[in-house]
């Protein structure tokens, strides 16, 4: 029962990255439009202080806002096409007509009943207008909730065929005409529902924010301390996208999460310092500076003779966790040989976020360096105070690095180059790989800075499905940002040594019959060429 309920939730945390990875984006766009049109830069560079660059940061800031104030629909369509376990395009396809099904019955449930404020004294009503339809405000949580329910009539309805004449209305039809009741009966069950869950949610709003710091120290740590179920995203999506997150009003307009006010405040030259609430989009914190800390303590600890191979394996796993901010290559390579370094690592991944908070800073910064110039910098010192989001850094690097360091030391921990006599070691190269197979036995002048997968080849695919106990073994394939998630038939059949070392998976996790093999960002390149070794490309 435990690994049912695990492995819905992993599911549904897969599902949301559909739409949680697409937003960031427009996040980014909307900062680059800032940047032809902030006052201070056109001061600073008067090349830009011309109608044409003006005119195009106006524009491509004002085309991306919009998103933010639709996000029922994007998640609803997003998380339905995740969770769709065929035929995904129907599925997002009828989530989209289900959702302009349930606005229209709500706005008239509420009209029949006299339940509709005047149109001009929407704030602070609980009701809002989406897509030009008078409704209540269930904010995102109206995308996830119907996008759940568009998924689970999908799959259940979706192989239905008739005969005779009512064939037409097969298939995706028939999981729309099931869907028109069920969903008619639900706007007139949440018109009366959702306002005592609203008043719940912001119940728990008041909680968070009474608790200060401790609820952004509990925050951060569980963020990092979920990475080994895949459920971390479940912890901050709701504060970056729903009132647990803050409540402002920017321009005359009311958005709701940490993400969704930065955003507009970005855009928006009248706001001079940024809203408190972007404490919760502070997470890059151990990312940037943290985790390089604690790699160079690991490799400093390694065994001589293993140090080479140690700087091979770190170095661009550093690179990517300082430049894009993904860690689970540098987290996967101590996270069950050290649990130890783990926890600690994610108490300290929440103490800089205190940090941040106790310090004033506004800077945002969610992954790695890349987003942090491009959000930060145009806005300037005064909205962001970014220097105090680097001192912060800088602090943490020394902390990470003395803390791994004395406890790798003093517990004899196993962290990577440190194996015991006979034992490989773990995280090895593609190039290793080749070289291992062709019984090379120097690798004396291997460049550790060619270390890349190259998932191209066929006979890769191959050792992943050895490693997984055969094409018989593997029930789906799936993936998220850095893991190929599977269903297994018998995962007692999975060799994770063979997989770690022989396709350089950074870490396998299993929890009952879902498998989830870690790769980092080369992942999506990863399943497509497995799906196409084992005939599958019919799986979407």
């Amino acid at each position: 029962m435990k690994a049912k309920i695990m492995d819905s939730m992993q599911k549904f945390s897969k599902a949301m990255f559909v739409p949680v990875l697409i937003l960031p984006i427009a996040g980014i766009l909307i900062a680059i439009g800032n940047v032809f049109t902030n006052p201070r830069l056109i001061e600073q560079i008067p090349i830009l202080n011309n109608p044409v660059t003006m005119g195009f940061g106006s524009i491509l800031s004002a085309s991306l806002l919009p998103i933010l104030t639709n996000l029922g629909i994007i998640f609803c369509v997003g998380i339905a096409l995740g969770l769709a376990n065929k035929k995904k395009a129907e599925a997002a396809f009828t989530s989209l007509l289900g959702y302009l099904v349930f606005l229209y019955a709500m706005n008239k449930f509420m009209e029949l009943r006299g339940m509709l404020v005047d149109p001009t004294e929407l704030q602070g009503s609980g009701q809002t207008m989406v897509l030009g339809i008078q409704v209540l405000d269930m904010g995102v949580f109206l995308g996830i909730i119907l996008g759940l329910i568009v998924a689970l009539v999908h799959n259940r309805f979706i192989d239905t065929v008739f005969n005779n004449a009512f064939q037409v209305y097969g298939g995706a039809r028939f999981v729309f005409i099931v869907l028109i009741p069920l969903l008619v009966v639900l706007a007139i069950l949440f018109s009366f529902v959702w306002p005592v869950v609203q008043t719940g949610i912001d119940n728990l709003g008041g909680v968070i924010k009474e608790t200060g710091n401790l609820g952004i120290f509990i925050y951060g740590t569980l963020e990092r301390l979920l990475i080994p179920t895949g459920l971390h995203h479940l912890v901050y999506t709701p504060f970056l996208y729903t009132s647990l997150g803050g409540v402002a009003d920017v321009g005359g307009q009311v958005f709701e999460g940490a993400r969704n006010i930065y955003f507009a405040e970005i855009a928006d030259p009248a706001i001079k310092v940024l809203s408190s609430s972007v404490i919760w989009d502070a997470r890059g914190v151990s990312k940037m500076f943290g985790l390089v800390g604690a790699c160079l303590a690991m490799y400093q600890t390694a065994k001589p003779e293993n140090k080479f191979k140690v700087k091979a394996i770190l170095i661009p796993a550093v690179v990517t966790s300082f430049i894009a901010g993904v860690t689970e290559p540098i987290e996967f390579s101590f996270m069950f040989v050290a649990p130890m370094l783990f926890v600690i690592h994610s108490v300290f991944s929440g103490l800089s976020m205190v940090a941040l908070n106790v310090l004033g800073s506004r800077a945002i910064g969610p992954n790695g360096f890349i987003d942090f110039v491009l959000y930060n910098l145009p806005l300037g010192i005064e909205k962001t105070r970014w220097p105090v989001y680097i001192a912060v850094g800088i602090c943490f690097f020394f902390i990470y690095y003395f803390t791994f360091r004395l406890l790798i030391t003093k517990f004899n921990l196993k962290t990577i180059g440190r194996e015991e006599l006979g034992q490989e070691t773990k995280l090895f190269s593609k190039k290793d790989y080749n070289q291992k197979q062709q019984a090379q036995s120097e690798i004396d002048n291997e460049d550790p800075l060619n270390v890349q997968i190259e998932p191209t080849s066929d006979q890769f695919s191959a050792l992943i499905v050895e490693g997984l106990g055969g094409d018989g073994n593997i029930k789906s394939i799936d993936n998220c940002y850095t893991r190929l998630r599977l269903k297994i038939v018998d995962p007692t059949l999975v060799d994770e040594e063979l997989l770690k070392t022989e396709t350089q998976a950074k870490g396998v996790i299993k929890n009952g019959e879902s498998v989830h093999v870690v790769y980092g960002l080369t992942v999506p390149q990863i399943r497509e060429n497995l799906e196409k070794h084992l005939g599958r490309e019919e799986e979407e």
